[in-house]
């Protein structure tokens, strides 16, 4: 099973991923860093990569599930309500590729500030 390992700070998120075509560019890309972006209850930060809206894309998604927003060449975590969320929704900014879900509580990210260093390893076997 392909894990990875999402540092920022002191906040540390192992995630496994699914078998989708944003995961296999991600783990192909892999290591990614970059500086995160927040909006709302998510941090956000660019990569290398494009990738094209799949099939099951969604604005809406789950705590836990880490997406890719094609619009921004960006990974998406949300951890809670966005700028447009509605009844607290995790609402991201358009239509995202899940590509990995969280091991970790993915709250922890509330203590992750826009210019923060990030890393996506590989996480150890």
């Amino acid at each position: 099973m392909r894990e990875i390992l999402i540092r920022a700070g002191e906040v540390a998120i192992r995630a496994r991923l699914l078998e989708t075509p944003t995961a296999d560019k991600i783990w192909k890309a892999l290591p990614i860093y970059a500086t995160a972006q927040t909006w709302g209850q998510e941090v956000y930060f660019g990569t290398p990569l494009s990738a094209t809206p799949e099939a099951d894309a969604r604005d809406v998604v789950k705590g836990g599930e880490i997406a890719f927003w094609p619009d921004g060449d960006a990974i998406a975590i949300g951890f809670g309500p966005t700028p447009i969320s509605r009844n607290g929704e995790i609402r991201l900014a358009s239509p995202c590729n899940v590509w990995a879900h969280a091991l970790d509580d993915v709250t922890a990210l509330k203590s992750v500030h826009a210019g923060e260093k990030i890393a996506v390893i590989e996480a150890d076997s």
